[in-house]
């Protein structure tokens, strides 16, 4: 673990993985309701074997914690921490790894809210992507200032179906994919409700996702729809009818 400084001066511990050659980038973990657990810590690794710098700030410490026992332990933890503050201690982890390159945020439930709203708020940030994200689907309003992953797992109360399906047809400028049968957690390999197919297919895009935008070229702006990939506009020019869904939900 090393200790990271806010701009309000708030002092925070984070786990951070290097790779083992020069790094292709950097991501910013965002953690789940339980902390920086073992899970957290297993997914910065990953990151970090695929070439680049991963760093996951504990945002539990503005409440006086690190972990939580339980998700629900963990939710209550989550509402002592106001969004601006945690906002900060991101921003500070993405200040101290851009150093290393362009840089992703991936976060996981709690955490991938926190991405999501990162995304349109923080500097330096490349794109961002969220896992089972939280309370997201009432999030319709504000267009994406940058390029937006989302994970949904269909059968995960938080995300509803109908929420999932209404966010989609408000907010076109987020490639949303949604996987049947599955609860959140589904891609942490130790968790009750872990997948295998569903995680390996999400992280296949999660990865092309980063490459993309960490390693590839920059998002290109659009008059109306926010930030999109050069890649998504090309397919703009080949008009489809689900074009304006973004990606089919699976």
């Amino acid at each position: 673990m090393i200790e990271l400084t806010s701009q309000d001066g708030h002092i925070f511990s984070a786990y951070r993985a290097d790779p083992a050659e020069t790094p292709k980038g950097a991501v910013v973990v965002l953690q789940d309701y339980l902390g920086i657990s073992d899970h957290i810590r297993k997914q910065a690794d990953d990151f970090a074997a695929k070439g680049y710098v991963a760093i996951a700030p504990s945002l539990f410490q503005r409440a006086q914690k690190a972990e939580a026992a339980s998700a629900a332990e963990g939710a209550e933890i989550a509402k002592s921490v106001p969004i601006e503050a945690a906002l900060l201690d991101v921003q500070a982890a993405v200040d101290s790894v851009k150093g290393s390159g362009k840089v992703a945020l991936v976060g996981y439930s709690w955490g991938g809210y926190v991405a999501y709203v990162s995304a349109n708020r923080l500097q330096d940030v490349a794109c961002a992507i969220g896992y089972y994200a939280a309370g997201l689907t009432e999030e319709h309003s504000e267009k994406r200032k940058i390029p937006t992953l989302l994970h949904f797992p269909e059968e995960d109360p938080s995300t509803p179906l109908e929420g999932m399906m209404q966010f989609r047809a408000t907010r076109p400028d987020v490639s949303a994919f949604s996987y049947p049968k599955v609860k959140d957690g589904f891609n942490f390999t130790t968790a009750e409700n872990f997948d295998a197919e569903a995680a390996e297919r999400a992280s296949e895009r999660t990865f092309f996702w980063i490459s993309q935008f960490v390693e590839g070229q920059p998002p290109v702006a659009l008059k109306n729809a926010g930030a999109y990939a050069q890649a998504k506009t090309d397919k703009k020019k080949k008009k489809k009818e689900d074009d304006d869904m973004g990606p089919p939900m699976e």
